[in-house]
């Protein structure tokens, strides 16, 4: 069994004129949105054993936001610029490279390819807002499968559910 939890990043601020796309940081909304997110998935004993994350900093502050909330630090964190912009089977090309020691990935990136992949795993999913985790348990072995599986478990949580 494989759990993969797709995350959009929390909520990032337009406030700073003349910043990249890339280096949007979170606003206050996403600051406190984020740490909820991960204390949630902590009290259902859901912890991920890497966190993928977009080289954005909207992402990358997501992803450690949600690891302190989860009690561990940026050790689990690997950040891969393939998830800045990335289609949905880049993702599922970057999820695949893991080895299969490990059991629960969670992976911090952007939409539309959050939503997209998502959808793929679950017609009931048509939008991921801002800090929402869709989680989906797979019967696999390898990481590698996850292109072709279905899932045997699907659920979304979102800030404000």
């Amino acid at each position: 069994m494989k759990t993969l939890l797709l995350i959009r990043h929390a909520k990032s601020s337009w406030d700073h004129f003349g910043v990249s796309d890339h280096d949007r940081p979170l606003n206050d909304r996403g600051l406190r949105d984020a740490p909820m997110m991960g204390r949630r998935l902590a009290e259902r004993g859901l912890v991920p054993d890497v966190i993928l994350s977009s080289t954005a900093l909207r992402a990358r502050a997501t992803a450690k936001l949600i690891a302190d909330a989860l009690g561990f630090g940026a050790a689990r964190i690997k950040t891969d610029e393939r998830l800045y912009s990335a289609s949905a089977d880049e993702v599922l090309q970057v999820v695949g490279e893991l080895g299969s020691d490990v059991v629960c990935a969670a992976v911090v990136g952007h939409n539309p390819e959050t939503a997209l992949l998502a959808h793929q795993f679950s017609d009931e999913i048509h939008e991921m807002p801002t800090c929402a985790v869709a989680e989906f348990t797979f019967e696999i072995d390898s990481w590698r499968e996850l292109a072709d599986a279905e899932p045997v478990s699907v659920r979304v949580d979102t800030p404000r559910s």
